[in-house]
């Protein structure tokens, strides 16, 4: 029983990892090496892609029933996927001087709203709104380097777009297409880590390529979405 209790714990201290490793990504942007800061993201990405695996192998709710793992959770992710990536939009340059600091808000105030609904992630598995992927936008807003006023208006879009309820996929939990969807999730994955690896100037047709799973991810949701308006 004992050792169940500390296996649990060591499995919210695992998740816990997330919120150093968002801490050490804002050091590396404030040194603007942003390698190693695609790197953390990479890693916060991982923790946070196999701590459920884990809490759940190790029945952390049964164990630990008055730790909320959920809102733990939620406090790393929301460090991870919309200040640091905010922190990154400051620091790199990728918006126009002038706007910057209230562009480079705008996903802190979204996501906030988006991270409180009560169906932030739905019934049937699917985020409500768009989901806060702010770190993979900025990883290719800059190695894109699409110009300042693009980015932008893609930043003011993409934060509108929390508060409209369309349901984007949950990867892992999609009802259709699951295999598929994990098997290009898990190539994009590798040609984004080799895109990193690559920096500063990662070959042009490697990163139009890695742009296929997100564009699929995007046309599979509004395609879901569409059906579940149509029938």
């Amino acid at each position: 029983m004992a050792a169940s209790i500390v296996l649990a714990w060591l499995v919210h201290l695992y998740t816990t990892l997330g919120a150093v490793v968002a801490f050490a990504t804002i050091i590396r942007i404030e040194q603007k090496n942003f390698q190693d800061a695609f790197w953390l993201m990479s890693l916060a990405v991982v923790i946070d892609a196999t701590d459920g695996t884990l809490a759940r192998a190790a029945r952390v709710k049964e164990q630990i029933p008055w730790f909320d793992g959920d809102r733990l959770e939620d406090i790393i992710d929301y460090a991870n996927y919309v200040i640091v990536p905010c922190f990154f939009l400051w620091h790199s340059a990728l918006l126009p001087p002038q706007d910057a600091w209230w562009i480079a808000a705008l996903p802190l105030l979204a996501s906030a709203y988006g991270f409180c609904q009560k169906e932030a992630k739905t019934a049937d598995h699917f985020f409500l709104g768009f989901p806060s992927y702010w770190n993979i936008v900025v990883f290719y807003l800059y190695v894109l380097q699409t110009p300042r006023w693009v980015n932008g208006f893609s930043i003011i879009a993409l934060s509108t777009l929390v508060f409209f309820p369309i349901k984007y996929i949950y990867p892992s939990r999609s009802p259709r297409y699951r295999l598929l969807t994990n098997g290009l999730g898990v190539l994009w994955g590798i040609s984004v880590l080799l895109i990193i690896y690559l920096l500063p100037i990662p070959p042009r047709y490697l990163v139009f390529a890695s742009l296929v799973f997100p564009a699929y991810y995007a046309f599979l949701s509004l395609w879901l979405e569409f059906r579940r308006f149509a029938s």
